[in-house]
């Protein structure tokens, strides 16, 4: 009978969880903040892809063999980190339209995922020596991955990890229980 109750238990505690997850994911989806951010990340998908069909496809060409080489390697990352943040954005508009339940989006497939190239190794291979509006581009799209990240972390954090104890507080009560034991 224990083990039912115990549960029971965590199962109520998940359901809560996934309501309140639920509740944070459509607070977001209709506030200022979401839109701004979706129209940025919208607008910089369209810069990107006309900036490397166009300009940047001609600027490469006349990248020696060794830059071309990191032109492509980053211009890849550019444009996987970037159809990620889409992808992101684009479950919570469809959230905020009411095209998606935001307990569904609380779905693990659809949180950002960590970048597997990290871009500190391709600043000391030479990042220098890359078109300026590929560099532009990178700078831009880095901000906007990060943010992105930080707010996907802090949306999907368990409400408990979210209330951080007071740190002086924290110590007053452990030198309480300890003067009391």
């Amino acid at each position: 009978m224990n083990e039912t109750a115990g549960l029971t238990t965590i199962a109520s505690d998940e359901a809560e969880n996934g309501r309140w997850r639920a509740g944070v994911v459509q607070d977001f989806a209709r506030s200022e903040l979401f839109e701004r951010t979706f129209q940025e990340g919208m607008e910089l998908v369209e810069e990107t892809a006309s900036y490397l069909d166009g300009a940047g496809r001609q600027e490469s060409k006349h990248l020696d063999r060794k830059s071309a080489l990191g032109y492509a390697s980053e211009s890849m990352r550019l444009t996987t980190r970037l159809m990620q943040v889409a992808s992101w954005l684009l479950v919570q508009r469809a959230v905020r339209e009411g095209e998606m339940d935001p307990a569904l989006a609380c779905d693990a497939r659809y949180r950002m995922a960590r970048e597997a190239v990290a871009a500190a190794e391709t600043e000391e291979r030479g990042r220098g020596r890359l078109p300026v509006g590929l560099l532009d581009l990178l700078d831009r799209s880095d901000r906007l991955y990060e943010r992105v990240m930080h707010l996907d972390r802090r949306m999907y954090l368990d409400p408990a990890e979210t209330e951080q104890p007071h740190p002086v507080l924290s110590q007053i009560e452990r030198l309480q229980a300890a003067f009391r034991g």
